[in-house]
């Protein structure tokens, strides 16, 4: 029998809405429709923060803040630039950022990586720079970033020949 994909969650602002949680792992639909349980429906969530008056500019500046520190990251750890569209250059390189981080801490941190397998996925991480590519990972597990480079095409990865 398979795991459910649609869950009916009662939000603590009493709304009861139909969840499809088919984009979630199956053994993690469960945890997260109890978190759901735990937090407003969306549109009262909404509400609550434009009452609050932060609305739009508290996206801004929360958008700002990740901006900032994916851009200190970048030049920290000598990353290059992405490639793509530039309306989501920014976009990317938080993507890029927040997926990197993640995979640092679960792989090295908590993991049992040492510092010179993450130096060889580092050199990884750095050959891809078509934004897109890391947009499209911004939801992916950071435990998962290995594989998900080694799938990566020669699209996704740049290259030092201009001539390619």
């Amino acid at each position: 029998m398979a795991v459910r994909t649609t869950w009916n969650i009662v939000h603590s602002c009493g709304h009861e809405i139909s969840h499809d949680l088919s984009n979630r792992p199956a053994d993690r639909r469960a945890g997260f429709a109890r978190w759901l349980e735990g937090r407003d429906c969306t549109d009262c969530w909404k509400a609550a923060r434009d009452e609050d008056g932060a609305g739009k500019e508290w996206l801004a500046a929360r958008r700002a803040e990740e901006q900032q520190a994916a851009t200190e990251w970048a030049e920290r750890f000598d990353m290059p630039t992405l490639e793509g569209p530039e309306k989501a250059l920014a976009w990317g390189e938080r993507s890029r950022h927040q997926l990197v981080t993640t995979a640092y801490s679960a792989l090295v941190t908590e993991g049992s990586w040492d510092e010179a397998d993450w130096a060889a996925l580092e050199d990884t991480i750095r050959t891809v720079t078509r934004v897109g590519w890391w947009i499209d990972q911004r939801d992916a597990e950071g435990t998962d970033l290995p594989e998900l480079l080694d799938a990566a095409t020669s699209d996704d990865t740049g290259t030092e020949n201009p001539f390619r």
